[in-house]
């Protein structure tokens, strides 16, 4: 059975969308409710920045419609400021600061590493050892919290469910078998992250699923992705949701053989500076036979409100 397919943004908040891709007259509080209606997904950046309250994610959630699904970016205060040393109580935070909220259209969690950050095997071992695989697991860490998290907490999730989690690097050292031996190991994603700049760009697969960031074709966040380029991106899609590897894949290490059931695969475009990011979106999901949900003049009017 071929995996699930998620084609979406990075974001959804950005001033040059509107009056282009958001209609003119959108209200800025309607945009995430129509931009989840365009795509089955899409990242939430804001939790990087900052923790952001349950009452937060539950309005996100009520903004989407069902079989909507959020990837949550994991807290940079755990990634680049403690660059996970002594991190439990960060990321016992991180999770009770309102990701259960989102109840089933809580989708993977990534964690990005910033580009000066080399690989620990020791420390990222301990990490990921740490990172729960499910909803009540995730809880049970969640309790550790510290006390400034009184008052704005979510300590249950609604059911329980697994949870999956990629990670994002952006030094050289990563690309090293170790490192892939560890992510299989523990089932975490290794993001295939599209840049200009000279960042590992890999296709290993490491989990269940395969987690695909697009920044940007020849300038980082900005720049658009074309129909050839797109096509690309297509037939990798294809083949990870059957269970197989692309015939030109680059990898680090040799990969896992292929299996019955296809991955799940989840795709952001990150070139969101301009208005490429959702063109980019729509056409990638046109190229996979995947067309966008159609916004009659009746759902704008409600939009609009």
């Amino acid at each position: 059975m071929a995996g699930r397919i998620r084609i979406g943004v990075s974001g959804w908040r950005y001033p040059p969308w509107r009056g282009n891709f958001y209609p003119p007259g959108l209200q800025q509080a309607r945009e995430l409710w129509y931009a989840a209606r365009q795509f089955p997904s899409i990242e939430l950046n804001g939790s990087f920045y900052s923790l952001q309250r349950p009452s937060s994610y539950a309005k996100w959630a009520e903004d989407s419609p069902e079989g909507f699904v959020f990837a949550v970016k994991g807290g940079r205060y755990i990634t680049h400021m403690l660059r996970l040393r002594n991190a439990q109580t960060a990321v016992a935070n991180f999770f009770a600061s309102g990701l259960f909220e989102l109840g089933d259209k809580l989708g993977p969690v990534l964690w990005q590493f910033p580009p000066n950050m080399q690989f620990e095997p020791a420390l990222f071992e301990a990490f990921l050892r740490m990172l729960p695989k499910t909803t009540v697991a995730a809880a049970a860490l969640a309790r550790h919290r510290d006390a400034r998290m009184a008052g704005r907490e979510s300590l249950e999730p609604q059911r329980n469910q697994r949870m999956r989690h990629a990670v994002e690097v952006r030094h050289d050292s990563f690309v090293t078998p170790a490192f892939i031996a560890l992510l299989r190991k523990y089932n975490v994603a290794w993001v295939v992250a599209d840049t200009p700049r000279p960042w590992p760009l890999y296709e290993d697969v490491t989990a269940d699923f395969v987690y695909v960031r697009l920044h940007g074709a020849t300038e980082l966040y900005r720049s658009k992705y074309s129909r050839e380029q797109l096509a690309r991106w297509a037939d990798c899609i294809r083949a990870w949701t059957h269970g197989l590897q692309p015939a030109d894949a680059r990898l680090i290490a040799p990969g896992p053989p292929p299996q019955r059931n296809g991955r799940d695969v989840y795709c952001y475009f990150d070139n969101t500076d301009k208005l490429h990011a959702p063109d980019n979106a729509h056409e990638l999901m046109d190229l996979l036979g995947l067309l966008p949900a159609q916004l009659d003049t009746g759902v704008l009017e409600v939009a609009s409100r």
